[in-house]
């Protein structure tokens, strides 16, 4: 099916009629036919897209949308920056794919993310690519652990995600996607993660000595406590599919002196949060620690060519020759454009942007603080979510969620949902998204939210 559409200003979103449209829906139909039922965004976001540029995306229908999912915050730099898709096109006529040889593109793309970290991480640290996904990058870093530390057993965090892969899918909290597949990766034991707004021992901020890190300490100094010493604990310092939830300081903190103190590898899954997501290049910065091994992937390239890499310590690479492989390790373009991202984003000063577009959010998003219906707004930089609740039993409000996301598609803009039954609307905007595209989404999502207050608590 081939479709000619002239092209657009993409200034702001224009939706006309009910979606999905006819021309979606015929998309849709074919892909329900044909594709896996394991497709996920389609079922929430009926539209079939043309075509994008910058923040804005288009349906098949002609209609036009804020773009504030950015390929799951792939898109760092938005849809198709002009510089970056001249510099795809120059490398895709040079090299394409290089499995793991040394190619100039690809020493400069190690020479720029390197040039990313905190200057007393530089020199320590090294890099493995490995397959094209964040997943395979956490199965990567728990081999690199367990193959250094000798050990076995690993500790995650509840409500964490790090992946569909079997062995990052058992590190993963979400238990729907784990209880249909039998087996998994055994080894792995999760404790409470810094979820202040639904503390997991039902304290508070003002009565807590958090708790939470206090029970994984414990746990660890105590020899009837029926763990191992571990080979990695493996955290996120914002939890992004778990619902945008940043760990409080301390609790960060004190798990990397337990983790030094106790020669424990710490992993940082940067694969959301990193390369500027929340204002700093990776999250940890913000937390004054150094982690032992860092994941990234989703927005490396800037672009969504796909990469997966870790950088780690140098003291973990006991690796033999070949342990770890992967045939879409030397993404060339992948490689070029991720470069050029990092000059972009250093020039442009995205990372300013990025800061000041996160002030931006808070204050639009303000006026929600009094609807009882939200529970907590939170977020770093550019990564947002809203969460709902039943204000008469505290539950998650996942069907007003999705009702929420339902509304502002048909405003003209695309959101994600997140958290505990899905009751977290989450916004991921390309990093470079101007203040009046920002004003305008954040309005969207303020009117459709406040609209669909009044007969959710007439229903209730």
């Amino acid at each position: 099916m081939t479709l000619q559409m002239e092209p657009v200003s993409y200034t702001r979103p224009h939706v006309s009629g009910p979606l999905p449209g006819p021309k979606s829906a015929e998309l849709l139909s074919r892909q329900e036919k044909r594709e896996s039922n394991a497709r996920a965004y389609p079922r929430h976001l009926p539209i079939a897209i043309a075509d994008a540029a910058g923040s804005f995306v288009r349906d098949l229908d002609g209609n036009v949308f804020i773009d504030f999912l950015a390929g799951a915050g792939v898109l760092s730099l938005g849809h198709n920056h002009p510089e970056l898709v001249e510099i795809a096109r120059r490398q895709l006529g040079t090299l394409a794919h290089g499995l793991d040889f040394p190619t100039p593109v690809k020493d400069a793309f190690i020479e720029a993310q390197l040039s990313m970290l905190p200057l007393g991480m530089r020199e320590r640290m090294k890099m493995h690519f490995c397959g094209p996904t964040g997943a395979n990058a956490v199965d990567a870093a728990i081999k690199l652990c367990k193959t250094a530390t000798g050990r076995s057993e690993i500790i995650s965090f509840q409500g964490g995600f790090h992946g569909s892969s079997a062995a990052a899918m058992a590190l993963t909290g979400l238990v729907e996607q784990k209880r249909p597949v039998a087996n998994g990766m055994p080894g792995v034991h999760f404790f409470p993660y810094s979820y202040c707004s639904r503390c997991p021992v039902n304290l508070s901020p003002e009565t807590c000595a958090i708790n939470c890190i206090g029970y994984l300490e414990n746990s660890l100094h105590d020899g009837n406590g029926g763990i191992p010493l571990p080979a990695a604990v493996i955290v996120e310092m914002v939890q992004g599919e778990g619902g945008v939830i940043p760990a409080r300081l301390e609790f960060v903190q004190r798990l990397r002196q337990l983790t030094r103190q106790l020669e424990i590898p710490l992993i940082v899954d940067e694969v959301q949060t990193g390369c500027g997501r929340t204002g700093t290049w990776f999250a940890f910065e913000q937390y004054g620690i150094e982690p032992d091994v860092i994941v990234a992937s989703k927005a490396l390239s800037g672009i969504g060519t796909p990469v997966a890499l870790i950088m780690y310590d140098a003291s973990l690479d006991t690796w033999a020759p070949a342990a770890h492989t992967g045939t879409f390790r030397g993404n060339q373009l992948a490689f070029a454009t991720g470069a050029e991202a990092v000059h972009i984003i250093q020039r442009d000063r995205v990372l300013d942007n990025v800061r000041e577009r996160g002030e931006q959010v808070a204050n639009l998003l303000a006026p929600l603080e009094s609807l009882p219906w939200v529970r907590e707004i939170r977020g770093r930089g550019l990564m947002w979510g809203i969460e709902l609740q039943d204000p008469s039993t505290g539950m998650p409000a996942g069907d007003l969620a999705l009702s929420v996301q339902e509304q502002v598609l048909r405003l003209g803009l695309i959101l994600e949902t997140g958290g505990r039954n899905g009751c977290v609307v989450r916004m991921l905007p390309p990093l470079n998204v101007t203040a009046g595209v920002v004003e305008t989404a954040c309005r969207i999502l303020v009117n459709a939210i406040q609209a669909l207050m009044p007969r959710t608590q007439e229903a209730g």
